[in-house]
């Protein structure tokens, strides 16, 4: 149902979308929900719908049936949640199809829960008496602060009316009615907000850069070309909460005196295109996009576009090239985005995380993000960093999936009070951060009692960035994990430029013959030589930042290159002669 759009009208749409989400929460019908994001889909979330609805429709129930997001457990994917009228949300963990029937015959239909299949609940505590655990005691969440990811898992992402009514667009309505671009701005100058896709540069400051140009057609770009090994919030985001995104992006186009932006998202992650095209596509139709939104004189257009399999693609500038149809490869700069951008017009980009924060930062305002986090200490250069991390945690690690935690929180804190450190009795061994680019670090007390902060990581060896976080135990091989680094780094170089394209190349064949136990004492040296010069001649950080996993793996685990070339033999699990010699070529 579209809503005529005046200055006024934001109070009916508001008023629209509390309804449906009472009649959701209290109404006559059970709501079922079940978690198809990547998690999801992957453990046969969508299987779960089907039975849920076959059954439904095969006993004639009456019930509403959501697809959303995920809730950051991946570890208890598919996640199907049960909330009868007026009741608590009951979870359920790792759900079948056959689970499901019965879920939908015992619960649904009779109102009592599957006790050997339940999770935890959240809401009315009354179901606690039921002996059922409060699922936010669970050490998977207990210590998260959602913010970007405060309606994951929770809404339905396709629904913009469902976004309305847990307090979207309420921030847009306050920069529209009671704040200049100027001030929409500074509230995130004053956020300390920094951008989330790797750089941790402040956000209002890149925002300023585009604000002062005078062009009248100016974009605003989101990235979201998310293809780290280890990392998936961005897309986690889009296909959980994509309003929040879209309504970022409205805002920092205020800000900015913007009036179209784009969405970049890779072709081929379709929960993320389908479901921010159909938030789109609704906030037109009620009158948050387009011409004249919510009555005032601001105009704003964003559409999605896609970009292939291209890692370098989420280089600002081979991003905006593949906006106009190029192939993905990075700009000469000067000039900058913020001079030239996309189709030559002024241009800004920032990262998914980065935009999903701004509704409720200027919704809250500036100063209550600047309140978590850590704060700046000038003596270890460290300039702060405000809000929240989203991490990844993959790999050897008891609960892996998606969350939310405070800047300043340790590793320590995260990898064993959150996701419940190494499993089967095995110790941990290290840590790979930051996706592709970042580190290798050791899993060693001071590592581990690293706080959450964008310098602190630097100064460490390593990178924050996206947010990925790969844990190993004790069987990895150090050596063989820096292999398979370099070689996915070396096979998304673009090419474009020499030190790069055969930097990247030569760090592989020597990692190649280390691991083969065939490298010389000369290999180390001419890995650092090669390292120093990518980093000094390559045109974007793919190629500046190639050298990292080499540079921190020597850093702290140079034992095992030197058990490799000089003892002859292998380190953790690594099987003998595992790797070709011939090297893969774009």
């Amino acid at each position: 149902m579209a809503i005529s759009t005046t200055t006024a009208d934001f109070d009916s749409i508001l008023a629209e979308a509390e309804r449906r989400w009472q009649a959701l929460t209290n109404g006559d019908r059970p709501w079922v929900r079940v978690g198809t994001g990547l998690a999801g889909e992957a453990a046969g979330g969508f299987e779960v719908v089907a039975a849920v609805n076959a059954v439904l429709a095969e006993r004639q129930i009456q019930a509403n049936v959501s697809e959303v997001g995920t809730l950051g457990l991946c570890f208890a994917e598919p996640l199907l949640d049960v909330q009868m009228p007026n009741g608590p949300r009951i979870f359920y963990r790792n759900v079948t199809p056959q689970i499901a029937q019965r879920i939908v015959s015992q619960h649904v239909t009779g109102g009592e829960p599957v006790s050997e299949h339940v999770l935890g609940y959240l809401g009315d505590a009354g179901a606690a008496q039921d002996g059922i655990p409060d699922l936010n005691d669970h050490p998977m969440l207990a210590q998260q602060q959602r913010i970007a990811l405060r309606n994951a898992g929770h809404i339905d992402p396709s629904d913009l009316y469902q976004y309305i009514a847990n307090g979207g667009y309420s921030a847009l309505n306050k920069a529209l009615t009671a704040m200049t671009p100027d001030e929409a701005r500074q509230e995130v100058l004053t956020s300390g907000l920094r951008g989330r896709g790797g750089a941790a540069f402040p956000a209002g400051v890149k925002w300023g850069f585009l604000a002062g140009n005078p062009d009248p057609n100016k974009y605003i770009l989101c990235n979201c070309e998310e293809g780290d090994p280890g990392a998936f919030n961005d897309r986690g985001i889009l296909e959980s909460d994509p309003a929040t995104v879209v309504e970022g992006i409205t805002i920092a186009g205020y800000a900015c005196n913007a009036n179209r932006g784009y969405v970049f998202i890779r072709h081929g992650h379709n929960q993320p295109i389908d479901r921010t095209r159909a938030v789109i596509e609704q906030a037109y139709e009620l009158g948050l996009l387009g011409q004249n939104i919510l009555g005032s004189d601001f105009s704003f257009d964003v559409e999605v576009a896609l970009t292939g399999d291209s890692y370098v693609s989420g280089e600002e500038t081979a991003l905006m090239e593949a906006i106009e149809g190029k192939r993905s490869m990075p700009r000469y700069r000067p000039p900058f985005p913020a001079q030239v951008g996309v189709f030559g017009k002024p241009s800004n980009i920032n990262n998914v995380k980065t935009l999903a924060y701004v509704p409720e930062i200027v919704a809250r305002g500036g100063e209550w993000f600047a309140g978590i986090g850590t704060r700046p200490d000038p003596d270890n250069r460290i300039n702060g960093s405000s809000g929240t991390a989203i991490l990844c945690l993959s790999g050897d690690i008891t609960y892996p999936g998606l969350i939310e935690v405070p800047l300043g929180m340790t590793f320590r804190q995260v990898l064993f009070d959150m996701a419940g450190g190494v499993p089967n009795g095995k110790s941990m061994k290290l840590l790979q951060t930051g996706g592709p680019l970042g580190g290798v670090l050791s899993a060693s007390d001071a590592n581990l009692d690293l706080v959450l902060d964008f310098d602190v990581f630097r100064a460490a060896g390593a990178i924050l960035g996206s947010g990925g976080i790969i844990v190993c135990d004790e069987d990895t091989c150090a050596v063989d994990l820096t292999r398979n680094l370099i070689a996915f780094c070396q096979y998304e170089s673009c090419g474009k430029c020499f030190p790069c394209r055969m930097g990247m190349s030569h760090l592989l064949e020597i990692l190649e013959r280390i691991s083969n136990l065939e490298g010389t004492e000369e290999d180390l040296a001419l890995m650092r030589n090669i390292g120093e010069n990518m980093q000094a001649g390559s045109l974007c950080g793919h190629g500046q930042l190639g050298f990292n996993p080499v540079s921190s793996a020597l850093r702290y685990f140079g034992d095992e290159f030197e058990a490799h070339i000089r003892d002859k033999r292998h380190t953790g699990d690594c099987p003998e002669q595992v790797f070709s010699p011939k090297l893969t070529r774009r």
